[in-house]
């Protein structure tokens, strides 16, 4: 097959070594002359894979013993109202950042719990940076989104706060932090991890248990944790392929590895978005995400010539979402620095012929 260089926001590009994996699990799996798809979540072969992914998570994150792992399902939709439900009291309020589509659907479920602040949001000015915040002193806890795949905005520093909540849906595993910091971590796998149908849960299990309500057994993180994340059937493909991908991460030098390629695509495209005057940024340059570069063009007549180029040139998965219009190039873990090379030399080369 031709060379296709995958952009797409998510589900994305995988490691082509952990596809060709998949596939032949999906056919007969561990020598059982079975597949992966039908043999039982309770099966020692399947539980190994779990054990294993979240032992990948503990090692790639340094997590100490306070934390628990887990693999449920709901995606970070579900996240949003199941991290209001474990960590904000009765009768407190919890600060929210509201940065983008996901953060303010967060915000949404959030108020169906209890009390919510929003103590900051760059709505006005089109979701284009992270704001200035102050977070109340008696916010039960601080809850943001670290990436947004739509505006390509991305928080370079972390808050602080005692409770920290965040959603890394589309940047964990991407660059180096202290996981420690935090009392609650979710993803959804299908940016860096693996495909869509599984969340990552990275719990502070010290601090559960001191809302002082009663939750529904699914989104209560307590019952999920003493069930070794398979309370009820686990996703079982979306794991298995998350594992394989932790494995990769881990064989090309983990996370410090990882940074440093991601560091280089987004080097990249940044200096053609700069350099080209055909081209402009949507996000401010001080909260430009390495993930997500989102572009447009300044004179749209080129567009079509644009869009002819980028398609010859086996690129896919550019378009920019609904909301902002453009170009959106998504660089996750996966995506060679080949593949940005592609792009810019695309970009190049319009500038170089309509510039």
């Amino acid at each position: 097959m031709p060379q296709v260089h995958n952009f797409s926001a998510g589900p994305c590009i995988l490691p082509q070594s952990v596809m060709q994996e998949a596939a032949q699990a999906c056919i007969e799996f561990n020598g059982l002359g079975l597949s992966l798809l039908e043999i039982s979540h309770r099966s020692k072969d399947f539980v190994a894979v779990m054990d294993e992914a979240r032992v990948l998570v503990r090692e790639l994150l340094s997590l100490s013993d306070r934390y628990e792992v887990l693999f449920l399902q709901g995606g970070a939709s579900l996240g949003f109202l199941t991290a209001a439900q474990n960590f904000l009291p009765e009768g407190r309020k919890a600060a929210y950042i509201d940065t983008g589509t996901w953060a303010s659907g967060a915000i949404k479920e959030a108020k169906l719990v209890g009390g919510v602040d929003v103590i900051a949001s760059s709505k006005e000015s089109g979701y284009d940076r992270i704001p200035e915040f102050t977070v109340p002193g008696d916010s039960a806890y601080l809850h943001f989104t670290s990436n947004n795949t739509i505006y390509g905005t991305q928080f370079k520093e972390f808050p602080k706060h005692e409770n920290l909540l965040c959603d890394m849906s589309s940047d964990i595993f991407s660059k180096t932090f202290n996981a420690e910091d935090f009392t609650l971590i979710y993803a959804g796998a299908q940016k860096n991890m693996g495909p869509a149908g599984t969340v990552l849960y990275i719990v502070d299990k010290e601090k559960l248990g001191k809302t002082g309500r009663t939750l529904p057994t699914y989104l209560d993180l307590a019952k999920h944790i003493d069930k070794e994340s398979m309370l009820n059937t686990p996703p079982v493909f979306a794991v298995y392929v998350s594992m394989l991908t932790l494995r990769w991460l881990k064989s090309i030098g983990g996370v410090p590895a990882i940074e440093k390629i991601n560091n280089a695509k987004a080097d990249l495209i940044y200096k053609a978005i700069d350099e080209l005057p055909i081209f402009e940024g949507h996000a401010q340059p001080g909260s430009r995400s390495h993930m997500n570069a989102t572009f447009r063009l300044t004179n749209e007549d080129l567009a079509a010539d644009f869009d002819r180029m980028w398609k010859e040139a086996g690129i896919s998965g550019i378009k920019g979402h609904r909301s902002v219009g453009g170009y959106r190039a998504s660089m996750y873990n996966a995506l060679p620095l080949e593949s940005v090379k592609a792009l810019t030399d695309v970009m190049y080369e319009l500038a170089r012929v309509k510039g």
